[in-house]
């Protein structure tokens, strides 16, 4: 049974080839971002939510090696924000009305959703485009309504969610890697 597991996990890895297009173009979105003074601003439910702050620590604090603090802020840890929002106007544009207050043209915003349809994630990634914002989403399988708001998709090929999460988050290194060596001092 462990090894089955093992296997899945290892599968869908060796399926992310397929992505490298598309993690370089993110890649290049974010270094023009944020060379360019702008941010990049990540959101997301559960586990995607503690991938968005995750992946912000990674480029305000560091990734690998020092350097300068990089404009980076994830929309799920301000409880304050998240439950008056969803008090007062529903769940579902909690990621829209922080778009709406915090993201200017030129930034990154990155939605994160295993199945691309998370209700508040799609409005949130509404928003960035109406803002002129550069739209990223890391989805699972199909990228759901997600993808077709998104100016670059990662989906990872898997209808699993947990495989996707850990690839999600693989791609967040990889892509704070690639950001790091753009600003090495």
């Amino acid at each position: 049974m462990l090894q089955g597991h093992l296997d899945g996990h290892l599968a869908t890895l060796n399926r992310l080839d397929q992505c490298g297009a598309v993690l370089a173009a993110i890649a290049e979105a974010w270094v023009t971002a944020l060379k360019a003074g702008k941010k990049i601003i990540f959101f997301g439910n559960g586990g995607s939510a503690a991938d968005a702050q995750h992946l912000a620590a990674e480029l305000v604090v560091r990734y690998r090696i020092n350097r300068r603090a990089l404009p980076a802020m994830a929309l799920t840890t301000d409880t304050s924000i998240l439950t008056a929002h969803s008090n007062d106007y529903g769940f579902e544009t909690v990621f829209e009305r922080q778009v709406e207050a915090l993201a200017q043209a030129g930034d990154v915003v990155v939605g994160i959703s295993t199945s691309g349809a998370s209700k508040n994630v799609i409005a949130g990634l509404r928003a960035a485009r109406e803002k002129d914002c550069v739209v990223v989403s890391f989805t699972g399988q199909n990228g759901g309504e997600c993808a077709a708001l998104s100016h670059h998709v990662y989906c990872v090929p898997t209808p699993v969610t947990a495989y996707a999460q850990e690839c999600h988050l693989l791609a967040g290194h990889v892509l704070c890697e690639y950001v790091e060596a753009a600003f090495k001092p």
